[in-house]
């Protein structure tokens, strides 16, 4: 599988996590224009929840929530402001969450970091 395959497995097992949790999605994929790109949105009690799904194979590089960089936050951020006006929705409460998932040693395991930044 390759890197995109892997990526999209690891967005769907965060999917069925959290619709598992209760939480309704939204969107997935969303971009706007050049600004970024937000994995999930979804819908958490009145809140909407932009999700970062991470994912790691190995941990040489360490783990999937510690690959998230300043300018990938404020890529988010953005995307997440646009898709926030774009639907109407600037008054409404929003956070920012992480979906970790780990593939390393054959059984997925999933961390899910709420109002993670």
């Amino acid at each position: 599988m390759n890197t995109k395959g892997i990526g999209d497995f690891a967005e769907e097992l965060a999917l069925e996590y959290l619709c598992e949790k209760g939480y309704t999605l939204r969107d997935r994929k969303y971009r706007y224009g050049q600004m970024g790109e937000v994995d999930l949105v979804m819908v958490d009690g009145s809140s909407f929840v932009f999700i970062e799904v991470r994912h790691r194979t190995s941990t040489m590089y360490g783990t999937p929530e510690e690959s998230l960089r300043p300018g990938k936050l404020r890529k988010i951020r953005r995307t997440a402001l646009a898709w926030l006006t774009v639907h109407g929705c600037t008054k409404s409460e929003c956070r920012f969450d992480v979906v970790a998932v780990d593939l390393v040693g054959g059984t997925p395991v999933i961390r899910h970091l709420v109002n993670a930044f």
